[in-house]
């Protein structure tokens, strides 16, 4: 027996003890380093397809495949609760690890929400990629024509609006203003026309529609149903045809995430160019800011810790750069010794001249974590760097040697990339961590 295939039967043997539902799974190479991350309904089957004796992999899959697989030294698995679970998992984390093999889902290509504009007197209902900042989101959703198919029927059982007019409930014009033709047909109840007030708009349309996306929406799923017998009886098979869409599209409102749970950074990345000008002049720097790192950690009860590093150039994501450590030295619940780990573990490739020295580091955290990361950075005998913590809730900015916390304008360039850069670290460690505590996988980690 060949050294392969010693090493296939091994995987084989490990592949049985797969589930045989939903989930991804991870091809792994030398060193635990992943080489490729996929989806399948099932699990079992899926992988094992890859390694199963006397099967023409270079044919079947092609060459790049067959060539990922004579480097797989073991595989391992995530389970998921279904298959849209599975579909945003892999694209997060696909574009996280950036495994080699993997060439979908590596750019910033997102998946949309349905956005309702709560913030305006008249809120408009929307398909989006990129949401406003004060919108109510529902979603990602797996896929886009789905939505905006639903987003139709919807419109027509809500009648709300989706034109993108600047409609104010004190502009007295409002009442000689001629509405659109979805008024006409009864899918719209034309605001923009004072056709219906502010507070019926919003319980009545708005309310009911938010009511309809959190719940079951089992009431107009039996009345549609009712309607679709009601015409099948009555031997009307197109009308009949068009209510069976309609329970399907709705019935598929159900394939979407959550935006806390399946964060998409991407989606909320704004011009950055004023925010780094004014950036420079809040910290007093004598060079313009090019190069931010955020740290963060992570940990439940001490156990499975982890600690995040995020790089932005010029203000956005640099994937590249991004590192994970999983914590060594630190026993327990302790965030302030983590962060001089991840420091210390992190700058002494910059130290060796082996990288950039960032124009920033940046601490999820207060003051505390501040100084935890510049009291590392001392130990290091590093150079001069600009450091600062942003702590949430208050979200408060610490600077070196400062006793008092700075607030900025929710509305300021500066706080929200600087908001970005630690989201981003905190997701990143989160993510990261809630993995390592369902799998022991993933040891992509930097010494």
């Amino acid at each position: 027996m060949t050294k392969e295939q010693d090493k296939f039967g091994s995987i084989r043997r490990q592949i049985k003890g797969f589930p045989t539902g939903p989930g991804l799974y991870f091809m792994k190479g030398a060193g635990d380093k992943v080489l490729y991350i996929g989806k399948a309904k099932n699990l079992r089957s899926r992988v094992a397809s890859y390694f199963q004796q006397g099967s023409d992999v270079i044919g079947s899959r092609g060459p790049k495949i067959a060539e990922m697989i004579s480097k797989v030294e073991s595989v391992d698995f995530l389970e998921t609760a279904g298959e849209v679970e599975a579909l945003l998992a892999e694209a997060r984390l696909i574009k996280d690890i950036r495994p080699p093999y993997n060439t979908d889902l590596v750019d910033d290509k997102t998946f949309p929400y349905l956005e309702i504009t709560a913030g305006e007197d008249f809120p408009g209902v929307y398909m989006t990629r990129k949401p406003r900042p004060d919108s109510r989101l529902f979603g990602p959703f797996a896929g886009a024509k789905d939505l905006r198919r639903a987003l139709s029927v919807l419109q027509k059982i809500f009648r709300f609006r989706t034109c993108k007019l600047d409609i104010s409930k004190d502009d007295p014009k409002r009442r000689f203003f001629r509405p659109c033709i979805l008024y006409s047909i009864k899918q719209c109840t034309a605001p923009c026309a004072d056709k219906i007030s502010k507070e019926d708009y919003k319980k009545a349309v708005i309310g009911d529609l938010i009511k309809f996306l959190r719940s079951k929406r089992s009431t107009i799923l039996r009345q549609l149903k009712k309607q679709m017998e009601k015409a099948a009886a009555a031997l009307d098979y197109e009308k009949a045809a068009m209510f069976r869409d309609r329970i399907r599209l709705i019935e598929r409102l159900d394939r979407r995430g959550t935006p806390d749970e399946d964060v998409q950074p991407e989606v909320f990345a704004t011009d950055p160019a004023e925010a780094l000008t004014q950036l420079r002049e809040f910290l007093r720097a004598s060079e313009p800011v090019r190069i931010i790192e955020g740290i963060d950690v992570a940990s439940i009860s001490g156990a499975e810790a982890v600690g995040s590093l995020v790089k932005f150039i010029d203000g956005r994501p640099f994937k590249s750069g991004y590192r994970r450590f999983r914590i060594k030295t630190v026993k327990g619940i302790d965030d302030y010794a983590m962060i001089a780990e991840v420091v210390k573990r992190r700058y002494k490739y910059a130290l060796r001249g082996e990288e950039l020295w960032p124009d920033l580091v940046l601490i999820d955290g207060g003051l505390g974590h501040l100084n935890a990361a510049e009291a590392a950075l001392k130990e290091l005998k590093a150079p001069p760097v600009k450091v600062a913590s942003i702590a949430k809730r208050e979200e408060e900015i610490f600077l070196q040697q400062t006793l008092i916390p700075l607030k900025l304008p929710k509305t300021s360039p500066v706080l929200k990339l600087l908001q970005y850069v630690r989201d981003e670290a905190h997701r990143f460690a989160q993510h990261y961590h809630h993995i390592l505590r369902r799998k022991k996988m993933l040891s992509d980690t930097q010494d």
